[in-house]
């Protein structure tokens, strides 16, 4: 369904729950999902990767911290040709050199483990596009160090799943609760605009100026 299409329907069903919500999407205007990365050649676990780097940070200092990682890898003296040389290198790198870079031990172990899942080619993005949504958030978080915000933050951002309502990112969650009630589960509130929640969330990260992926 097209942007606008989506902005209407929105705007019919909003009021009836928060006239706050609906004065917040009508200000908003359509937003609307980018292309599926994965048909574009986009690297899918080299922006996995980045996704847990950038966990609980802002965006500033997610791309300082994503910029260190990468020059320590051309600083080694290879070229980041393709991702499977930057998983490659993930695979290998002394844990203290990621850590210099301001990445905890949790991300170094989980940066690691998606490196190893790539080069045994468990994350071909192809392959991972014919998934279901379910089943996709079953792969990525059977890896260690990905959860369910990553997984929901790849199904949206990476594969333009338009129907994900990302509860564990507290942007999203709190701004629907302050435009609705807090006494009502969010979880609640985005099941009246389904199959659209993904769009939802865009509305929510718009709205606090809060986007957690660029």
């Amino acid at each position: 369904m097209a942007a606008e299409d989506v902005h209407q329907r929105f705007l019919a069903i909003a009021p009836k729950i928060s006239p706050h919500l609906f004065q917040a999407m009508v200000q908003v205007g359509p937003v609307d999902i980018v292309s599926p990365q994965y048909s574009s050649g986009a690297p899918f676990a080299e922006r996995l990767c980045r996704a847990i780097a950038g966990q609980q940070l802002s965006v500033k200092a997610a791309r300082a911290i994503w910029g260190r990682v990468v020059a320590s890898k051309l600083e080694e003296g290879e070229t980041l040709i393709e991702d499977e040389t930057l998983m490659a290198y993930f695979a290998q790198v002394d844990p203290n050199v990621l850590r210099g870079c301001g990445l905890s031990g949790a991300k170094v172990k989980a940066v690691g483990a998606i490196a190893q899942a790539a080069l045994s080619g468990q994350l071909e993005a192809t392959e991972l596009s014919q998934l279901s949504a379910t089943e996709r958030t079953q792969r990525l978080t059977a890896l260690w160090g990905v959860g369910q915000w990553t997984a929901d933050m790849m199904n949206i951002f990476y594969f333009g799943e338009p129907d994900i309502w990302p509860d564990g990112d507290v942007a999203a969650r709190k701004a629907l609760e302050r435009l609705t009630s807090k006494r009502r589960k969010t979880t609640r509130t985005a099941a009246y605009f389904s199959p659209y929640r993904s769009y939802l969330a865009l509305y929510m990260w718009r709205h606090v100026d809060a986007t957690p992926e660029e």
